[in-house]
């Protein structure tokens, strides 16, 4: 039996989905005030045997930060996929942030231990692939190093992979992944989607840096094939190419049939918006748009490399245009609706 964390997501959500269509039984954990009406409709984008996929989901509630509530629903588990985290730029929920991707990793890990699963495949992040001496073709055997400029996120997701590491120590079968900027339909006010929110109505500026980018269902493929064929005690960068963020906001532009970006935005403007934005949202109780950390991030060019996925399961990527196109019609049809 496989088991995701975090199948209300993005990554999950696709995980479950690809599990479904090899016809494998799939349970899902989730908190109890979540919306599971978000995964089936990420399924609807792919298929229109979606209802009949979704039902055969069997859902647990159970809470990554509740280690006995892991321990009740990995009873039988032979895999997990666990890609449950937390995306936040925004100082005032450090606790939350650290909790979910440190301590509820390092919970997911005890309880894969506990009831001896068979394997544990992690979702972490290319943000935990960090050395300031090197920005160009970042490979796995690039390690932590840490710097003044490195954000409370990319920490978390690091001291994550520390965890599934000390488990592996421990005996555990684990493969972690990194993905890059992960473009996935669906989920339009969190994440990637939200870029794709914003460029529907059209952009002036672009932002320097330079990253790299993947498709959801490629994470997801490579997550389960990684799984199947026993890839233990490895990571692997998953990227599809690296991009300028100005060449991936005029892609989606030119699908939206809107002009695209032509001004940079400068470190002077995006660090002066991002400072009036927190003061506001001080007041308003409400999330930044742009924190001091995501517009350092927005600025910063980093090139990975994804030979290492490529030449161990010969994994081909969608192209990144294919990708951009597909969201950008899911995105306008539901609009029509």
């Amino acid at each position: 039996m496989n088991l995701i964390t975090g199948a209300t997501g993005t990554i999950g959500a696709h995980v479950a989905l690809k599990l479904l269509l090899n016809n494998k039984s799939v349970t899902c954990i989730k908190r109890a005030n979540s919306d599971i009406n978000r995964t089936k409709k990420l399924f609807s984008y792919y298929t229109h045997d979606f209802e009949n996929l979704f039902q055969r989901i069997k859902w647990i509630d159970a809470d990554v930060g509740d280690i006995y509530s892991l321990l009740d629903a990995f009873d039988g588990v032979e895999v997990v996929y666990h890609c449950a985290g937390f995306v936040t730029f925004d100082k005032s929920k450090e606790t939350e942030l650290f909790k979910i991707n440190v301590v509820g990793t390092a919970n997911v890990v005890n309880a894969c231990i506990e009831k001896k699963v068979s394997a544990l495949c992690h979702v972490s992040s290319i943000a935990a692939i960090n050395n300031p001496d090197i920005v160009s073709d970042i490979s796995e055997t690039v390690y932590w190093k840490s710097s003044p400029n490195i954000g409370n996120y990319a920490i978390s997701k690091y001291n994550g992979e520390r965890e599934v590491w000390r488990g592996i120590e421990e005996g555990l079968n684990a493969v972690i992944v990194n993905p890059g900027i992960v473009l996935a339909p669906g989920f339009w006010n969190q994440s990637s989607g939200k870029l794709f929110t914003a460029c529907s109505k059209g952009m002036l500026f672009y932002t320097s840096g330079k990253c790299a980018f993947v498709d959801a269902e490629d994470v997801a493929s490579c997550m389960i094939e990684l799984a199947d064929k026993k890839q233990f005690n490895n990571r692997f960068i998953l990227s599809e190419g690296n991009y300028t963020f100005k060449e991936v906001l005029s892609k989606i532009h030119f699908e939206f049939k809107q002009t695209p970006p032509r001004f940079l935005a400068t470190k002077y403007l995006l660090f002066t918006v991002s400072f009036l934005e927190s003061m506001f949202r001080m007041f308003v109780k409400k999330e930044a748009m742009l924190s001091m950390e995501g517009a350092r991030s927005s600025m910063t060019t980093n090139t990975y490399s994804n030979q290492k996925i490529k030449s161990i399961i010969h994994f081909s990527f969608k192209p990144i245009d294919s990708s951009i196109a597909f969201i950008c019609n899911c995105f306008n049809k539901e609009k029509l609706k």
